[in-house]
């Protein structure tokens, strides 16, 4: 099933999302390879792949910007991990490019398409190498489940079958069985938490609380036009990020404050989330980073649910309020 979302010739599933990343780096990393991974990609990825350098493979970092991902890509990389969608401050990579480019100098690309799904997005239709999902978040859809996924050519994915089975991190039969459940409402699911999250950036643009929103969908992102040129749909996700003014004392007051939003990590379920990124999924990025990303303390990340719009919109604007 996940195969035929995205139109590659195989896939196989993981325990979680870090195993399925584990697979990938330990089957095609030798010594003296040389990963280019994308600075704002999750901390994880990027502190594993750091750890690879005790076993002779080397590390760099390009990006966050799809020009400097570009010009970080030469013969000498061996493989690229590049998320379509950044997270948390949702920058839209145009992959196309970056894959073009990889294919072009023999670099394997790997794409997270977590965050879009293969609702927006086709990374192996399109040339890539492997597509990586945390199935955890939307592709499961209910917050009830962890499990990972990658989708490519026959014998890649052979090659993985035989590392996964080494490693030990296949998904038991009770979690495949839900992750399917999920699928069936996948559609219905992502369209409407993109609606609404459209509808809540628009209002949180509006709000005197709020110093700036981070979401692809509103015509004035820098990222918009890269969303329209990539995105099959036009929907831009279900994530929504913004910082609040008065730094972090209005951030803590608003996760103490929301009613129906739950203040906890993950992303993609029925459920609105809020999340704090300096804290959550951007924690083991050295703090340089973190400051040159613009990942502060005043950084809220919101995955919206399925809830009513105006619901949603009411317990923000309290739980903004002093």
């Amino acid at each position: 099933m996940l195969a035929k979302l995205d139109e590659a010739e195989d896939a196989l599933v993981f325990n979680c999302g870090m195993a399925a990343i584990t697979t990938i780096y330990l089957s095609t990393l030798k010594s003296m390879s040389t990963i280019l991974v994308s600075k704002e990609a999750y901390g994880v990825t990027q502190q594993l792949a750091l750890n690879l350098e005790k076993f002779g493979v080397k590390t760099v970092f390009g990006g966050p910007e799809t020009e400097e991902i570009i010009n970080s890509i030469d013969k000498n990389i061996s493989l690229v991990i590049v998320e379509t969608m950044t997270n948390p401050l949702l920058k839209v990579i145009d992959v196309d490019e970056v894959i073009k480019v990889c294919n072009e100098t023999g670099s394997k690309i790997v794409v997270d398409n977590t965050f879009v799904t293969p609702m927006l997005y086709k990374p192996v239709k399109n040339n890539a190498w492997l597509v990586l999902y945390s199935l955890t978040k939307y592709i499961a859809g209910h917050n009830d489940v962890i499990g990972g996924s990658v989708a490519g050519d026959a014998e890649t994915i052979k090659n993985l079958w035989d590392w996964r089975k080494n490693l030990g991190t296949i998904m038991n039969p009770f979690e495949a069985y839900l992750i399917l459940r999920g699928l069936e409402t996948l559609e219905v699911r992502f369209v409407k938490q993109c609606e609404t999250a459209l509808a809540i950036a628009e209002f949180l643009k509006e709000h005197p609380k709020v110093k700036e929103v981070y979401y692809p969908g509103l015509k004035d992102n820098p990222y918009h036009s890269t969303a329209n040129k990539i995105f099959e749909h036009r929907l831009y996700g279900g994530v929504v990020s913004f910082k609040v003014k008065g730094g972090k004392e209005s951030a803590f007051n608003f996760f103490k404050k929301v009613k129906i939003i739950k203040s906890t990590p993950s992303l993609g379920g029925v459920e609105t989330l809020a999340t704090y990124p300096i804290l959550s999924a951007s924690k083991s990025m050295p703090d340089k980073l973190k400051e040159e990303l613009g990942i502060t303390d005043d950084l809220i990340r919101l995955s919206v649910g399925l809830e009513d719009v105006e619901d949603l919109k009411e317990d923000i604007d309290q739980a903004l309020k002093d």
